[in-house]
């Protein structure tokens, strides 16, 4: 009897601290997301954030910080809130930026942060901010601002736009390198991943600027780029956009994402078209078999979606063209997320004649995109894509989720 209770007792001091699955799905939703950035000052990270309802944060409720093994832990490793949190909150439109620091000595490279306002029973479910802490971004001492000091929160800049690669300490001249990089879009999730042209493992640089410490910087054409500041080591990786980014504005820009539902013929007879833009619309109308309304859902929502996906993949090409825009656009968000410290796992509920269906993505960084995930590429996902392409090719996928 005393064995028998003294493994009961075991048992539950072992049990999970929250049985369910930790599911990350609103992550991948923009009206949702938190967005975030890092900058080392010193012996402390200072953690920018944007959440995109403000006034979630001006609710009462404290900034809860946890640092978690792994996405899928169940105990933190700790637990904190922020000091003084009303008073750090800055509004910005209906969104709310708030910063703080924490002390380098608690932070740990491959470990995970989740920040959340949120009661504590529900401030590390999947839709807190989730940080995950990597030796680069533990030493970064710099971050890309605009050209009031507000953080850009992300790894891309627009032809033209004029930003500041702001240090903490002193000024640093900026030694910035263009890369001779194809950008191409991703295969199908059948494919055989032989079949993608892979990038050669070094870039060729094909320019180079410097840029004076403490002065902004403006890159004027679009291409994947390394900043670096004089005298440092770390590069940090940046994409050069289009001036519309992530908006599909140009003939072009509305042909091109199309690759995931047409054939190279179809595609050339859309640029050489005497108006390539009009022939776009009328691909949709031939598709929603002439029907104006069906047509222009389609459009909105397929654009729709390649927008989101830019605003949420970016990497070393634009978030259309990843593995993740691309099943992002033909699928739409996924139902559930689910994450590992080396892949995420997406789950679409009732595609599969009422059935789930998995796609799994394998994390695969790099000094151009610490945040990018490479799909697990599987034949018996054809018949999948191929009814979503079937799908879209006659218009009736026209909500913006699934």
């Amino acid at each position: 009897m005393r064995a028998y209770l003294l493994l009961l007792l075991l048992l539950v001091e072992f049990l999970p601290a929250n049985a369910q699955k930790r599911e990350f799905s609103d992550q991948y939703r923009i009206d949702r997301r938190v967005q975030l950035d890092t900058r080392r000052e010193g012996d402390s990270l200072r953690i920018y954030l944007r959440f995109p309802n403000g006034n979630a944060v001006r609710q009462g409720q404290p900034l809860r910080i946890s640092a978690w093994p792994t996405y899928d832990a169940r105990r933190p490793l700790w637990t904190d809130t922020v000091r003084h949190f009303a008073r750090r909150i800055r509004l910005d439109g209906a969104a709310a930026r708030v910063d703080f620091c924490l002390p380098i000595s608690r932070l740990t490279s491959g470990t995970v942060l989740s920040m959340a306002c949120a009661p504590a029973a529900e401030a590390a479910t999947g839709d807190a901010a989730w940080l995950p802490l990597t030796t680069p971004l533990l030493s970064r001492p710099y971050l890309l601002t605009d050209t009031l000091g507000t953080p850009l929160m992300r790894r891309s800049v627009r032809a033209g736009e004029v930003f500041y690669v702001d240090r903490y300490g002193q000024d640093l001249p900026v030694l910035v390198r263009r890369y001779a990089a194809p950008f191409v879009p991703s295969l199908p999730p059948h494919a055989n991943p032989a079949r993608q042209s892979s990038a050669p493992p070094t870039l060729s640089v094909s320019d180079s600027l410097a840029f004076a410490a403490g002065l902004p910087v403006m890159l004027s054409e679009a291409g994947l780029y390394t900043v670096r500041l004089a005298g440092e080591k770390g590069l940090m990786g940046v994409l050069v956009t289009d001036e519309d980014y992530p908006d599909l504005t140009t003939a072009d820009e509305l042909i091109q994402p199309l690759v995931y539902l047409t054939t190279s013929v179809e595609r050339k007879k859309l640029y050489d078209a005497p108006n390539p833009k009009r022939a776009v619309d009328q691909f949709w109308l031939n598709a929603a078999a002439g029907q104006q309304a069906i047509a222009r859902q389609a459009i909105r929502t397929y654009y729709g979606r390649a927008k989101a996906a830019n605003q949420l993949f970016v990497a070393h090409k634009a978030g259309w063209m990843t593995d993740r825009g691309m099943l992002y656009i033909a699928l739409g968000p996924p139902d559930a997320v689910y994450r590992t410290a080396q892949e995420e796992r997406w789950v679409y509920h009732g595609i599969d004649n009422g059935a789930s269906s998995t796609y799994t993505f394998r994390w695969k960084p790099s000094t151009f995109a610490p945040e990018h995930y490479e799909l697990v590429r599987q034949p018996e996902y054809e018949r999948l894509w191929y009814a979503a392409v079937e799908q879209w090719r006659k218009a009736t996928t026209t909500a913006l989720g699934r």
